[in-house]
């Protein structure tokens, strides 16, 4: 639980940036815990090496727990929705598509644009170990970021 009497929400980079306390970690490490537990206790022999059915239901969610359970920084936005971080975001994918995005972005002139194919790979090989298929592609303005979505 959050201090705020909420569920756990992992860091999507589009909410305010979250100061880095012994706190925020525990909660991470407990929910990416209770992640890998629910593939040993569905996927049978599979265990942790495919996402669990939850996940496949929450994949953005599942992405961003990954993502911020292995240390990648997430960007986050202020109260007018300007991005005061440079990071990851995560969003779902198209409208009736099973897949999420994930993008490196950050404020203006913070040169997110020239790390986002060596931060992306980061992203990536965080997500594919976990069962994950990512796809790198080049967006408008050529701007890249990776299409995530389960094992076929």
């Amino acid at each position: 639980m959050t201090g705020s009497g909420q569920g756990f929400e992992p860091a999507t980079g589009d909410g305010p940036q979250r100061p880095a306390t012994a706190a925020r970690a525990a909660e991470v490490r407990t929910a990416y815990e209770g992640l890998l537990q629910i593939r040993r206790m569905l996927n049978g022999r599979a265990g942790v090496a495919v996402p669990a059915p939850w996940e496949l239901r929450q994949l953005p969610r599942a992405v961003a727990l990954a993502l911020e359970a292995a240390d990648l920084v997430p960007s986050a936005v202020d109260a007018e929705g300007r991005r005061t971080r440079t990071g990851y975001r995560v969003v779902p994918g198209p409208a009736g598509e099973q897949r999420a995005v994930v993008s490196w972005l950050g404020p203006p002139g913070s040169g997110a644009a020239g790390e986002e194919q060596d931060r992306l790979a980061a992203c990536a090989a965080v997500l594919e170990p976990l069962g994950w298929v990512c796809l790198l592609y080049r967006g408008p303005r050529g701007r890249r970021f990776l299409e995530v979505e389960p094992p076929r």
